[in-house]
């Protein structure tokens, strides 16, 4: 990998121990599938113990930085100057639940570092690892986003008819976005080249960064499964927005990322659907 910032520095170190823990309890999730019980509860127990290094290791180096995790919620931070700055870490130890409950080996770690000022909320810098298949996709603001050593950019496709698009399905979550998604959906696939549902949100929003996909939209999101892949986007020279107005989509409910040919497009044919 390419010299990393200090902040970039720890955040990789704290994500490296966390998926050596993932990828050990990963190997014993197949052993698990013939028991009664299931590996549910070993699954819960693994995401866990990734939250538990991931905040050890950067809690220990940045004792100043708040937290919001999955698990255990909003830590705070003292003030990190005079300014008034803030600053906190963004983590999702276990992107991909579902897959990694059923021995599909397509998960994540995520980690954004986020800053808040007077006049809103940025992340900064951000790191999403996939232990399995050993990519490890970063940012910073203003420097570009890459993958291991190599610069990402997203795709230069015009045309919707060509695009391959990224998505979420509703089964976990409300009959609003089950609604919307068996709206959207049909619409989609009448006017796209293909829709892949992958189950990481995070690694959907790289695979755009890295021109993998063209566009990617889910309903029903949570920050962490945003934070970090938002700015992986952005410095790889695509958008990605809020689909309810002005709302920084870190903290929407629907995003939508894609390169800016495809960005107004997508939208349209989204919102039009419902």
């Amino acid at each position: 990998m390419s010299a990393l910032s200090p902040n970039l520095t720890i955040m990789l170190r704290a994500a490296e121990k966390a998926a050596k823990s993932l990828v050990r309890d990963f190997g014993e999730v197949e052993h698990l599938q013939v028991s009664r019980k299931g590996p549910a509860n070993f699954v819960s127990a693994a995401d866990t113990r990734s939250e538990e290094i991931i905040y050890k290791e950067l809690s220990t180096a940045r004792p100043s930085f708040g937290f919001l995790m999955e698990e255990r919620g909003q830590v705070k931070g003292e003030k990190a100057n005079e300014g008034g700055e803030e600053f906190r870490f963004i983590v999702d130890p276990l992107d991909g639940t579902t897959n990694f409950l059923h021995g599909i080996p397509h998960f994540n770690i995520s980690i954004g570092l986020e800053r808040q000022t007077a006049t809103g909320r940025e992340i900064i810098s951000a790191l999403i690892m996939d232990p399995i298949k050993n990519e490890t996709f970063y940012a910073e603001k203003g420097t570009g986003a890459f993958m291991q050593k190599r610069r990402l950019r997203v795709s230069a496709r015009k045309e919707l008819e060509m695009a391959v698009v990224g998505g979420g399905d509703a089964a976990s979550k409300g009959k609003a976005e089950q609604s919307r998604l068996a709206k959207q959906f049909p619409a989609l696939i009448g006017r796209t080249s293909g829709f892949r549902r992958m189950g990481c949100a995070a690694l959907d929003l790289c695979y755009v960064a890295a021109g993998r996909f063209d566009a990617f939209w889910e309903n029903g999101l949570s920050p962490w499964d945003v934070a970090a892949g938002s700015l992986i986007v952005k410095e790889a020279g695509g958008s990605i927005i809020s689909l309810e107005g002005d709302k920084n989509p870190v903290y929407a409910d629907t995003i939508l990322a894609s390169n800016a040919n495809l960005l107004q497009p997508m939208k349209r044919l989204l919102e039009e659907a419902v």
